[in-house]
């Protein structure tokens, strides 16, 4: 039986990573008697072997939880979401199936850079904002400070900020309260046709693709014909369920509930994050709004170790594609890497986790190259293409303008630290925008950013500077012309397509140099002696020779005339040369990330 709508509450949990997301959800799990205390254990909705391993979480997970409150019992469906800057998009389709938020703060760090972004996420959503400052009880903790600083950069009324700590489980029962007070029930007309947002899905070897969704209007129930607006696919209903967390059966989900649906579906290009779903027999229902679909920014290819294995690794990525659909790919072919994909993610993190479930998932070892943005280029006879693999680009003259991808970027840091974050902006490329004082400790500082220079090592220099008090978000904001040029890289004379790259011109010396010498380190020594070039168009900018394995020849000879030894050697150059020129160049996956190391 459906459940009436004014006693269902739709919220999920944001913030900054390592606040505390997923730990405030295991104590509201337990709270809520949705887990007993022997099934309780760290990360409850981190089901994935690397959320676990990394502390983070990668996916949104949905759950239902059933509270007794005021003598009624009320269904609060429950998001937790991601805090890193790649996985914003899980982010975002989250808040499309909630009508409220809990906006976490940690009490020692106070508000950082995706506290700001997810709060104005969640604004724009038109969702009701319940702040909670978390970890209240930890000796460093400034909750009065933490406060303030909502108030300062969020707009946030002190008085209406919960104070708890999910470790400590305090404030739990104060945080459900505010649930179902401050969050209005969902809406929607109960007796409409069908309308349900697809806001995520799975695929299952036995139940083929599940689906999870928000009923907005009407309701579905086991049996039913659907249609799946996008592809027009009529499918029936063999389960309905709820997560509690695990999966649970149920005959029917109602307007406002969130659930999951499995019809067996089993191609999987058959389910689009953001669809409609309603009944078959429906006529003139509208699409709900969807989502903006995600634009890949960052770009490497991936290749099977064994060319053999290249269904399996199709096969792999379709399944990823399904789970994730911020994550692209197309095949393509290397001279130096056979058979594979291009592959598009949000950003590096998304790109490391997606190579890691790819081999831990699927058991295909994969070869991957080093990482670049997408370019825009515009060619002398006016068309505009965008290039997303260097090999693509094309030939010098052709080229009126080449144009790069801008971010603006948020920073906030401790005070003590502005002069070395303005200097590493200065040496980034960086436009300074302006400085928000979050307090007398701490700042926001606006900066656009070149992409190209955010994906490598940006990070990992704020992090260093602001002794990892400092962080990042950004959102890209459009192209704009640059001085760029294509860094080619030949190994033994033959240029290796998979390691090639787009650099600044005015870099251009400086990372080729850089980026041989890495290369001679990680490519081992052959019989031959290997010349290793970096090249802008015919120009080559630098070079390292990797000298040869040598075997002493003429350790045979005892004394003697000296032309048997002076023969002996000829011979052997001679062979070295006949070598050289059959012989090829072993490339290990080491020698394709040194171009990631020495932007």
């Amino acid at each position: 039986m459906a459940i009436p709508l004014e006693k269902i509450r739709n919220f999920c949990i944001i913030a900054h990573i390592d606040h505390g997301k997923s730990t405030l959800a295991d104590r509201l799990l337990e709270r809520t008697g949705a887990i007993t205390s022997r099934e309780a254990r760290d990360q409850v909705l981190d089901a994935m072997d690397l959320e676990r391993e990394r502390g983070i979480t990668i996916k949104a997970k949905a759950v239902a939880l059933d509270y007794d409150w005021g003598g009624d019992r009320y269904r609060l469906n429950l998001i937790d979401t991601p805090g890193h800057v790649d996985f914003n998009y899980e982010v975002s389709r989250s808040l499309a199936a909630c009508e409220g938020a809990l906006l976490l703060v940690d009490a020692t760090q106070g508000v950082q850079a995706q506290t700001v972004a997810n709060c104005y996420l969640a604004v724009e959503a038109g969702l009701e904002i319940v702040p909670v400052v978390n970890k209240i009880d930890i000796a460093s903790a400034r909750p009065d400070e933490v406060i303030e600083e909502m108030h300062t950069s969020l707009a946030i009324k002190p008085d209406e900020v919960l104070r708890a700590s999910a470790k400590a489980g305090i404030g739990i029962d104060e945080v459900l309260d505010a649930v179902i007070t401050r969050i209005s029930p969902p809406k929607g007309e109960v007796l409409a046709p069908l309308q349900a947002l697809i806001f995520d899905s799975v695929y299952d070897d036995y139940k083929g693709v599940i689906t999870y969704i928000r009923v907005k209007n009407g309701s579905v129930r086991k049996g039913d014909r659907i249609r799946l607006l996008a592809g027009g696919r009529t499918h029936e209903v063999l389960e309905l369920g709820v997560q509690r967390p695990k999966m649970t059966p149920v005959g029917e989900l109602g307007t406002g509930e969130v659930g999951y649906l499995c019809a067996n579906i089993r191609v999987m290009q058959d389910v689009k994050i953001g669809d409609t779903i309603t009944t078959a027999d429906a006529k003139d229902v509208a699409a709900l709004p969807g989502y903006k679909e995600p634009l890949p920014m960052v770009y490497c290819g991936i290749y099977p170790t064994n060319n053999a294995d290249f269904p399996e690794l199709r096969k792999a990525l379709e399944r990823l594609r399904l789970n994730d659909s911020a994550f692209t790919f197309q095949p393509e072919t290397s001279e130096a890497l056979g058979f594979g994909f291009r592959c598009g993610f949000l950003g590096l993190l998304h790109m490391e986790i997606v190579q890691e479930r790819l081999e831990r998932e699927s058991n295909v070892s994969v070869v991957q190259t080093a990482p670049n943005v997408t370019y825009e280029v515009v060619t002398t006879r006016g068309d505009v293409i965008r290039i997303d693999n260097p090999a693509r680009l094309p030939e010098e003259h052709l080229i009126a303008e080449f144009r790069e991808p801008i971010v603006r970027a948020s920073l906030v840091v401790p005070t003590e630290s502005i002069g070395a974050i303005m200097k590493l902006n200065e040496d980034k490329r960086s436009t300074y925008l302006k400085t928000e004082y979050l307090g007398p400790q701490r700042v926001i500082l606006s900066y656009e950013v070149p992409l190209a220079e955010i994906i490598y090592d940006y990070y990992d220099a704020l992090k260093s500077m602001t002794r990892g008090y400092g962080t990042l978000d950004y959102e890209v904001i459009g192209d704009r012309p640059a001085k760029l040029a294509r860094l080619k890289i030949l190994v033994n004379g033959v240029e290796v397509d998979a390691l090639s790259t787009i650099v600044h011109a005015e870099k251009a010396e400086y990372i080729g140099r850089n980026l041989i010498r890495r290369l001679k380190k990680e490519i081992p020594r052959h019989l031959f002696e290997i010349p290793l070039q970096a090249a802008i168009g015919g120009r080559v900018i630098a070079r390292e020779n990797i000298a040869p394995v040598r075997k002493n020849v003429t350790s045979k000879c005892y004394g003697g005339d000296i032309t048997r030894k002076r023969k002996l050697l000829e011979k052997q150059k001679e062979g070295k040369k006949r070598m050289k020129a059959v012989g090829s160049v072993e490339i290990p996956q080491t020698a394709f990330m040194a171009v990631l190391g020495e932007k």
